[in-house]
């Protein structure tokens, strides 16, 4: 089966490509490597989640900005690609949570977006990552995250 058939199994539509919020690219391909700019958590073309997790938001709804985002990058990902069935392996995901004092379950809300890698891809989507604490994050975003994939030839 196809990642795009993936997609469509489990009933996920990708976003189109967020606009930049500032002066860079959504995304940029290397050889063989796709790399996007960080996605903060647009859903149909709004901040779906702002403030920080842990204080304003739960864990559970840092998990599903992360979603958000990741859903923003794969976007960005077809866009540069043409179809994510060329998409050969995610190699990293880079998350920020945006976290209140004394928060450290910035694991958990990165699962958010890790998981979604691994429902579409499989075993092509299990990755390094790193989940980073921020004390802010662009336009109060709750979470923002980078990825990194693998195209086939």
């Amino acid at each position: 089966m196809s990642f795009e058939q993936r997609l469509a199994e489990l009933g996920i539509r990708l976003p189109g490509v967020p606009r930049p919020v500032a002066a860079y690219v959504p995304g940029v391909q290397a050889g063989n490597l796709v790399f996007t700019s960080g996605q903060i958590p647009f859903v149909d073309g709004r901040l779906a989640f702002q403030g920080k997790v842990g204080a304003d938001l739960t864990v559970e709804q840092g998990k599903e900005a992360a979603r958000a985002c990741a859903l923003n990058a794969l976007a960005v990902v077809r866009d540069l690609a043409g179809s994510l069935d060329r998409v050969k392996r995610v190699v990293k995901l880079l998350v920020f949570v945006n976290s209140a004092p004394g928060f450290t379950e910035q694991p958990q809300v990165a699962n958010g977006a890790s998981e979604l890698m691994l429902e579409i891809f499989g075993d092509a989507g299990r990755h390094a990552r790193s989940a980073v604490g921020a004390g802010e994050l662009p336009l109060n975003a709750a979470v923002e995250v980078e990825l990194v994939v693998e195209l086939h030839d």
